[in-house]
């Protein structure tokens, strides 16, 4: 596409470093859709006569028709632009040499990458949305439970099943809206900019991104054939899923550890040890909570390319493919594995109930003597030497007497041992995001609502609704 610049071809080192066709390939769908909106944009324009547009078009689908049955790349494709370009020459004949006219493959490449990106922001968002089902399957079963919640890893105030596993599906959803603020982003068409210029030929921008289905045009065609925001925010995204997943991941590797017992894996998708008989592993969380470091690089990676080049177009952005495939490709397969091994998890209410001790009532304590009139300082010290006794006395903190009570605050009464229930702790908490049953059953219907499609309009108030 280059040679006759050149006295003598390239050095067989260059050939290996600079083909990126491996990489790309995937690309070639892509690719087509946009050639042939170029054909039928260079026919409107006048550049083609109507018969050699037409050719165009027709010798493209051939050319698709070929890879879909299984052509492949020959030593000279460098790319799969180039490739598609050489079975376009087999099909058409000499008149696919006029469709290269007033396009780059600056700009070939940076529109077949946003139609990519388009598709995969929908594939990744549905794959979310079936991780989100499987955990409001399971929020669904677990109104009835209860579970200590945690700070600092250690047991803070119980709360409800079903408000727990809620807590993993609101990431997710602000995640969907991550990728559908990013596929808006990237659909701007840099199709018409050239090589860095603009096309010299009055193709009309406006037919070709009604065509190919954007939502708007690139308004600079210096920005538009450099421009990898779209990769870096699509990259974002895939990595703040890949974090959500981690944290529910190791909430479930946590939770079924014998020290906790909370959860026990399925048969699908655990695995057994060659040596052990007894064992169940969650490989399927593990491996989804290392795939956080994994797309963590790539996005990583893709900065620190772009964060040093001139403007235009630089020969380091054909990694971008390589960041954005992989950490695409690798949430395809951690969220179908993730809704799997959530849906078949079975979770040990009792046990769960039973790690709920007296002592993760002590603030539930405190608001009964500021119900009394105390100030919550007051009452937190009174509390705190409350749990301080039991702990010495190896008791749980209902089992101690009612003169500690009295002793430790004169506002405690004969009930203040009443404001040590799991059940009341959690009924005291109805407010609005609260683990109460009356909020959780609002926030139940919050998410079913949520799995509806995302509108990037709403932004983050689509978690609200």
């Amino acid at each position: 596409m280059w040679g006759g610049r050149f006295a003598g071809g390239p050095s067989p080192l260059l050939d290996a470093i600079n083909r990126s066709i491996g990489t790309d390939f995937r690309l070639w769908p892509h690719d087509v859709r946009l050639s042939k909106a170029w054909a039928l944009a260079l026919g409107e324009a006048g550049v083609l006569t109507r018969e050699e547009s037409d050719a165009l078009q027709q010798g493209l689908d051939r050319v698709a028709q070929r890879i879909a049955d299984g052509a492949q790349p020959v030593a000279t494709d460098e790319d799969i632009h180039t490739m598609i370009d050489r079975l376009l020459h087999e099909e058409a004949g000499t008149v696919a040499s006029k469709l290269h006219t007033g396009r780059s493959r600056n700009d070939q490449v940076a529109t077949a990458s946003r139609l990519w990106t388009i598709d995969a922001c929908h594939r990744v968002d549905a794959a979310i949305a079936e991780l989100q089902q499987s955990l409001l399957m399971q929020a669904e079963t677990l109104t009835d439970a209860v579970l200590p919640a945690y700070t600092h890893l250690q047991r803070a105030q119980p709360v409800s099943g079903t408000h727990w596993l809620l807590a993993h599906f609101w990431p997710l959803s602000r995640d969907r809206t991550r990728f559908a603020n990013a596929e808006r982003g990237t659909s701007v068409m840099p199709l018409g900019s050239g090589a860095i210029a603009g096309s010299a030929f009055p193709v009309s921008r406006v037919l070709l991104k009604e065509s190919l289905g954007f939502h708007a045009i690139s308004a600079n065609s210096i920005d538009a054939t450099g421009d990898r925001d779209f990769v870096a925010e699509t990259l974002f995204a895939c990595a703040m899923t890949a974090a959500h997943c981690s944290r529910l991941a190791e909430d479930m590797i946590l939770y079924g550890t014998s020290e906790f017992g909370f959860v026990k894996f399925g048969d699908g998708f655990s695995t057994g040890s060659s040596m052990m008989p007894q064992k169940r592993n969650p490989d399927v969380f593990e491996l989804a909570r290392g795939s956080g470091a994994r797309v963590l690089g790539d996005l990583v990676s893709i900065l620190g390319t772009i964060k040093g080049l001139p403007s235009g177009y630089s020969k380091d952005l054909q990694d971008d493919k390589r960041a954005l495939f992989n950490a695409v490709d690798l949430l395809l397969l951690v969220l179908p594995s993730m809704a799997g091994a959530i849906a078949e998890l079975r979770f040990e209410k009792a046990r769960m109930r039973a790690a709920c001790s007296s002592a993760m009532m002590a603030t539930d304590l405190a608001d009964y003597l500021v119900k009394k009139g105390a100030t919550f300082r007051e009452a937190h010290g009174a509390v705190g030497s409350l749990v301080r006794q039991a702990e010495e006395s190896g008791i749980e903190l209902d089992k101690l007497p009612v003169e500690a009570f009295t002793a430790a605050h004169a506002l405690f009464g004969t009930d203040a041992r009443e404001a040590l229930g799991v059940d009341a702790s959690l009924a005291a908490r109805n407010i609005d995001g609260g683990t109460g049953p009356d909020a959780v059953q609002r926030q139940l219907t919050q998410a079913r609502a949520s799995l509806a499609p995302v509108d990037p309009s709403l932004g983050n108030e689509l978690a609200l609704r």
